[in-house]
């Protein structure tokens, strides 16, 4: 099973302070008196694409160029801020970006992906139908295809959980929504790679539990179609490698409805003036539903996104959940 040392996560900071900062973790006394627990935020929607992602295609694009330097360019499939870090880190690198995304995907997120410089296409009714068309034309066009789950994504995205842990090694739990699973395995392994014994919560849409209803089963779960404005977790196959990782090492998973996410950007903005989008606001959505449980925890939670298209945002501050 995969693994980090220290000294990995630490020079996979080092690579990632060349593109980007570190992001901070703020305790916010409104959010505070909403979890009704100290609670630490970690603001990946400040980032230079605004979500995560980003950390994990620094360190997967240095690898690429060392590994494979006569490649033209990557293949991907996303839902948007996977392909904005791929695209960025590709373009800077002077490889071709082609982007797979599915139809009626978000407007805002595919328009940052090609200001990035992705050549955008759109394919397939969800994220996993774009994947296994990305994965049949990079073939075709001989590109590299950019999985959404490698080893190097990972030590990437793991930078966001080291930063968090090492500034607060005393949190008690950590809230983390799952996708494709490179949040939380990277948190898993941060943690460990830390020697700590913070507990770590997934977070699912309960309109796309293939996560959790596989680690409930004890293998691979598919489920149907993904219909959730939480598109970040809109996944509907597992990944064998981030499950084997998450059924391990993680305490629960939980899910939230779309109705629990809306109110927990709602309380981001009311409480902190920061925007989070449906899956950067889901662990908040996990904390608020399980308050009771974690009274007198100190707790964090993950902003790993801040891109919510305007019109759905609009909807939620009027104080309804966006529908499909």
């Amino acid at each position: 099973m995969m693994t980090f040392t220290k000294s990995e996560l630490e020079d996979a900071c080092t690579l990632a302070y060349r593109h980007m900062n570190a992001t901070p973790q703020y305790s916010w006394p409104l959010l505070n008196a909403r979890t009704g627990t100290p609670t630490w935020v970690k603001h990946e929607n400040h980032g230079p694409s605004g979500a995560f992602k980003m950390r994990g295609a620094i360190t997967f694009m240095d690898w690429l160029t060392r590994t494979h330097p006569d490649v033209p360019g990557i293949c991907t499939a996303t839902k948007g801020n996977h392909g904005q870090g791929q695209a960025r880190m590709a373009t800077a690198a002077g490889l071709r970006a082609l982007i797979y995304v599915p139809h009626g995907n978000s407007v805002e997120k595919n328009a940052a992906m090609q200001a990035f410089g992705a050549e955008l296409i759109e394919h397939g009714a969800d994220f996993d139908e774009a994947r296994t068309e990305a994965i049949r034309v990079a073939a075709l066009e001989g590109l590299f295809i950019v999985p959404p789950f490698h080893k190097e994504l990972v030590r990437g995205v793991a930078t966001y959980a080291f930063e968090l842990l090492s500034a607060q090694p005393d949190l008690d739990t950590i809230y983390v929504p799952i996708g494709c699973g490179s949040g939380i395995c990277g948190t898993i392994l941060a943690r460990d790679a830390l020697g700590l014994r913070t507990k770590i919560v997934g977070v699912v849409s309960d309109r796309a539990q293939t996560a959790k209803l596989s680690v409930e089963a004890g293998r691979m779960i598919e489920t149907e179609a993904p219909d959730t404005f939480a598109d970040g977790m809109a996944v509907r196959v597992p990944v064998p490698e981030a499950f084997e990782i998450y059924s391990k090492g993680a305490e629960r998973i939980i899910a939230v409805s779309d109705d629990e996410v809306a109110e927990a950007i709602r309380a981001y903005y009311h409480c902190t003036h920061n925007l989070a989008e449906g899956a950067g606001a889901a662990p908040l959505a996990g904390l608020l539903q399980e308050k009771h449980r974690m009274a007198g925890k100190t707790c964090a939670v993950i902003l790993c996104g801040g891109n919510i298209d305007t019109d759905w945002f609009l909807q939620v501050l009027q104080g309804r959940t966006p529908k499909l």
